[in-house]
């Protein structure tokens, strides 16, 4: 959704932002910053969020290894932008993203760069705001940058896509989303809901019954999903028997969750979105609810490390990427985030893989290409063998959609702060927007397909 998933604190169009001074802009070394203590976790109150910027040295990391140095040969450092929330309520997510992004280019740089040079990061926090997310784009465009990793939330990234494209700007959107989105100039390696819903509602079904109540975040990340899950549910030979959407900054369920209990579902679906949002997991747990939950979202905030276990055991979800996979891939990433940011780090999330995987796909892509030229590159990108060993399993760009071929884990929320891995679907294609979306035959598409 975008959180794919995910969305800036407003999705409509009604509410228009106000013009905003650009957010302050730090160009920095390959190097990983720091990161918060595991007593640092979001707490339910959005301004309690924990806060970090990229300049923020006041609780260092382990020291990370040193990123190669570029020979004299090699030329200037190749500078790369970000833009993502590392501060305010949506920091939950952007803080490991942001994590994720230092990491990446370290790594990309301690391999021998790209084109033999090394990669230069300009990073800009948005700060969980839509106009600073307007403001850092055309800051972002004003700068000599071959590529930029931006957005979070929908809503963030469909204020930011047009400008990245009108400059002809090369984006990527590294977030689980509604999906959907078909533009030549974007790349997108979350997940989306013909790979998520798809193994998680027809489960809920079979497992709990058919009868489904979907709380959801009222902006399009929310709205959308919600229309695939009714989708997935009758699919499945289920019904939603009811819905209700929130505003990001709603943290009171109280009615809501009389509401749900008086309809009295097999299960409830959270499509719930932020630091505000997470109060709806302790306020139904305290109630003495035995209805279970499924969520689109639940973890991606490290909201299971946040909450008691009384709150967030057993809930069930369904993710391209958990900490606890057995693979050699992630293996050597876990171990390597640990030396950059500590044994402590809270958890490493499913958002911080896409991450990952978007900067050196990137990277690959351009080595490929033999040049930083945008259309070369896009056209390496399209050809449908670029991909990796990712740290959530093999992974490959579909070059028609611009999405990921990827898999897909169930997994259950356990009283350790992590998760339990049921199963795993792998190589799941993202078959909705291969059916509306073939960017190669059709290079001018510029738009959001919806069910």
């Amino acid at each position: 959704m975008a959180l794919a998933l995910l969305a800036a604190g407003c999705g409509d169009d009604a509410d228009e932002p106000a013009p905003a001074t650009a957010p302050e802009q730090e160009s920095i070394p390959a190097e990983p910053e720091s990161t918060p203590d595991a007593d640092d976790t979001p707490s339910d109150d959005p301004e309690e969020a924990p806060a970090t910027t990229a300049a923020d040295t006041s609780d260092e990391p382990e020291e990370a290894p040193e990123p190669a140095e570029a020979s004299p040969e090699a030329g200037d450092p190749i500078r790369v932008g970000s833009l993502l929330d590392e501060t305010g309520p949506l920091n939950i997510y952007g803080t490991p993203m942001a994590d994720a992004t230092r990491l990446a280019i370290a790594d990309i740089n301690a391999k021998g760069g790209v084109l033999g040079r090394q990669l230069e990061l300009v990073a800009l926090d948005s700060k969980s705001d839509q106009n600073e997310y307007i403001a850092g784009a055309d800051q972002l465009v004003a700068e000599d940058l071959a590529v930029v990793h931006a957005g979070i939330t929908s809503a963030s990234r469909e204020a930011i896509r047009p400008t990245f494209g009108e400059a002809e700007l090369l984006y990527f959107y590294n977030v689980l989303y509604e999906g959907g989105v078909c533009d030549r100039n974007t790349f997108v390696t979350g997940v989306v809901p013909t790979q998520q819903l798809q193994v998680l509602i027809p489960w809920a079904v079979e497992n709990y019954g058919p009868r489904l109540y979907v709380l959801a975040a009222d902006y399009n990340y929310g709205q959308i999903s919600a229309d695939w899950v009714r989708h997935y549910a009758a699919e499945a030979g289920g019904e939603v028997v009811g819905e209700d959407f929130f505003p990001l900054d709603v943290a009171e369920f109280g009615t809501t969750i009389s509401e749900v209990q008086s309809a009295d579902p097999d299960v409830v679906v959270s499509v719930l979105v932020g630091g505000a949002h997470m109060s709806f997991y302790s306020q139904y747990a305290a109630t003495g609810a035995e209805i279970p939950v499924v969520s689109t979202s639940f973890g991606l905030g490290s909201e299971q490390v946040a909450l008691d276990a009384a709150s967030s055991e057993g809930i069930i979800v369904a993710y391209p990427y958990f900490q606890e996979l057995d693979n050699p891939a992630n293996a050597e990433f876990t171990a390597a985030w640990h030396e950059a940011f500590g044994n402590d780090y809270p958890y490493i999330t499913d958002l911080a893989v896409y991450v990952w995987e978007g900067w050196h796909l990137w990277a690959d892509a351009v080595n490929r290409a033999g040049t930083l030229d945008r259309e070369a590159v896009i056209a390496e990108l399209e050809t449908g063998t670029v991909g990796f060993d990712s740290p959530k399993g093999p992974v490959t760009l579909d070059g028609p959609s611009h999405h990921l071929v990827q898999p897909v884990s169930l997994a259950r929320a356990n009283d350790s702060n992590g998760f339990d891995v049921i199963e795993t679907f792998e190589n799941i294609p993202p078959s909705f927007e291969q059916q509306s979306c073939d960017l190669i035959a059709n290079p001018d598409t510029n738009e959001q397909f919806t069910p």
